[in-house]
């Protein structure tokens, strides 16, 4: 089992819902990105997502944007957030690192080449946000057999038959995104987020994590209730951008408090 498995195994046994923060590499310098990561973790992260800066990051909104630009501005590629990795590696061997990015910088390491760097530096899982599950069994073969497991999509538009075809090829969780659009946009339905959810685990055995537009420990705590995991990444970007460090930990532990009273809640049959 891979360390996102037996990370989610431990939580489930626990009866706690995963919290994971997404923060962009070398944002807002590369000398910042391992000890926040570190501080995420004492804040309360479960997982982390580290997203690789890319220069036309489709997927993202304004801030996840900035945030590439500002670390792209100091020259960080996939090679930098792999070492970033490995050095987060000499004090952390047990929280799972997913990278999050797109599939350019991939292609041009080459899929074995970055497979075989990616596990050595104790990489998790990869998200590659632009490569459908369709199209993604060349690179899937590489991350297997190293131990990776490929984290895949899934949105409010996806058929079941679809998710089926997901859950064949993904590993580690499925990562639905609860509004159409990029990140940082709108406002959470978390009710049609429930439906959605529970839509998924009729076909898909993977933890389902819920993100995108959750941006208070109240929608948090909610989403707790019907995810396995609680995913957040431009609410946290944009603190750590306008308020700095102290803020963005500050509001992931509240969030983490905010969930932890929401699991405790469900143990004791109460409402949320």
């Amino acid at each position: 089992m891979s360390r996102i498995g037996e990370r989610f195994q431990a939580l489930r046994e626990a009866g706690r819902t995963a919290l994971v923060p997404y923060l962009t590499a070398g944002d807002p310098d590369p000398a910042a990105t391992v000890p926040l990561m570190h501080r995420l973790v004492e804040a309360g992260a479960d997982l982390l997502e580290l997203g690789v800066p890319f220069s036309d990051p489709m997927a993202d909104g304004p801030v996840i944007q900035a945030a590439c630009e500002r670390a792209l501005a100091h020259g960080v590629r996939l090679r930098d957030v792999l070492d970033m990795v490995a050095r987060f590696r000499e004090r952390d061997a047990e929280t799972p690192v997913v990278l999050m990015g797109y599939l350019n910088p991939v292609e041009a390491m080459g899929y074995a080449a970055f497979a075989e760097r990616a596990a050595a530096a104790g990489v998790d899982g990869v998200l590659t946000v632009d490569l459908p599950p369709e199209e993604a069994g060349e690179l899937v073969a590489e991350l297997r057999p190293r131990g990776l497991d490929p984290v895949f999509l899934a949105a409010p538009t996806t058929s079941e038959e679809r998710a089926r075809g997901i859950a064949r090829q993904a590993g580690g969780f499925l990562y639905y995104v609860s509004l159409k659009g990029v990140t940082g946009a709108g406002h959470l339905d978390l009710g049609d987020a429930a439906r959605r959810v529970e839509a998924l685990r009729r076909v898909v055995s993977l933890p389902v994590g819920v993100g995108f537009g959750i941006r208070n420990p109240e929608a948090a705590a909610r989403v707790a209730r019907v995810a396995d995991a609680v995913v957040v990444g431009s609410a946290l970007v944009e603190r750590l951008a306008r308020e700095g460090e102290e803020a963005a930990v500050g509001w992931l532990a509240s969030l983490r408090a905010a969930v932890d009273e929401a699991d405790a809640q469900a143990a004791a049959g109460g409402s949320p």
